[in-house]
C-alpha cells in the first residue's frame, strides 16, 4: 500500500507553511523534489530549504528527479500535456518502487495549493492502476492570496465575481465575458499586452511571497512598459521566474 501525500507549500516561503504542511513533511517515507534543470534548479533549493527547515533528524529519505521537458512538437495542446503527464508519472513509478519497494509514505512539495492551476493530483491519478494508492492532499497558500497581500487590496469588489483564468485564454479569447475582476496565471508571454490598456488597473507581482518579491501596480497603460522591463531584469538575474497578476476595470 502506498500513501501518496501532496503538500502545498505557499509561495517558497518557508512562514507560509500551515502546520498541516509540516506534520506532513515529517510523517512521510520518500519526499520527491523535481529538478527542472539548469536555470531552474533555484525552484529544486527551494525544496530543499524547506525540508532542512522544518523537518526532524532522521526524517524521510529526500529524492530528486530529473523533470522531462515537454514535447512541443505535436500541434494539440492537451495531448502534448497528457503525453507529458504520462512520462512524469513514469519517472514517479521508478522512484518510489526503487526506494520503497514493498509500500509507504511518499510526499510531493506542490507549489502554491495542488488545487489550482497544478498537475499533481492529475499525476497521481495515474499511479493507481499500477498499485493500491491512497492519495491525501494538504492544502497551502496560493499566489493569488500572496499577490493581494502583496498590494495590500481585497480580490473582488464588494458582492463582486472573480475570474481565474491563463495567459493563454486571455490571448485566445481576450478579455472574459462579464468579468469584472480577473487574475491571470501562468502566463510567459505577458498578455495583458493584447488587451485594451485605457480602461484596467493592474496589480502585478513576481516572486510571490519570497524575499525578491517584486510588485508593481497602477493603470495599464502607465506601468506596462514598467512590468515588462522589470520582469526581462528579474529573468535575468535569476534564471526563472513566476509572477501572477490582476486586473480590473477602471472606474469611469
Amino acid at each position: 500500500m502506498y500513501e501518496l501525500t501532496l503538500i502545498g507549500i505557499g509561495t517558497g516561503n518557508p512562514d507560509h507553511l500551515t502546520l498541516a504542511a509540516v506534520r506532513a513533511l515529517n510523517a512521510q517515507d520518500l519526499i520527491l523534489i523535481p529538478n527542472k534543470g539548469a536555470g531552474k534548479d533555484d525552484l529544486a533549493a527551494l525544496r530543499h530549504d524547506i525540508c532542512a527547515a522544518v523537518i526532524h533528524s532522521p526524517g524521510p529519505h529526500i529524492t530528486e528527479f530529473e523533470l522531462p521537458e515537454r514535447d512541443t512538437r505535436t500541434q494539440d495542446y492537451r495531448r502534448r500535456v497528457d503525453d507529458w503527464h504520462d512520462i512524469i508519472a513514469d519517472i514517479w513509478w521508478q522512484n518510489i518502487t526503487t526506494t520503497c519497494p514493498d509500500g509507504g509514505k511518499i510526499g510531493f512539495l506542490v507549489w502554491g495549493d495542488p488545487s489550482l492551476y497544478d498537475s499533481t493530483m492529475r499525476i497521481a491519478q495515474r499511479l493507481k492502476s499500477r498499485a493500491a494508492i491512497h492519495l491525501t492532499v494538504v492544502p497551502g497558500i496560493t499566489s493569488i492570496q500572496a499577490l493581494t497581500a502583496a498590494h495590500a487590496v481585497p480580490l473582488n469588489e464588494i458582492n463582486g465575481a472573480v475570474t481565474l483564468t491563463t495567459g493563454r485564454q486571455i490571448r485566445d479569447g481576450g478579455w472574459p465575458a462579464s468579468a469584472e475582476t480577473v487574475v491571470v496565471m501562468l502566463d510567459g508571454q505577458c498578455s495583458f499586452q493584447t488587451l485594451p490598456q485605457d480602461r484596467l488597473q493592474i496589480w502585478w507581482t513576481a516572486y510571490a511571497g519570497m524575499k525578491n518579491e517584486i510588485s508593481i501596480s497602477g493603470p495599464l497603460a502607465q506601468v506596462a512598459t514598467g512590468i515588462l522591463e522589470r520582469r526581462a531584469r528579474a529573468r535575468q538575474e535569476h534564471g526563472w521566474l513566476m509572477d501572477i497578476y490582476m486586473l480590473r476595470r477602471l472606474s469611469v
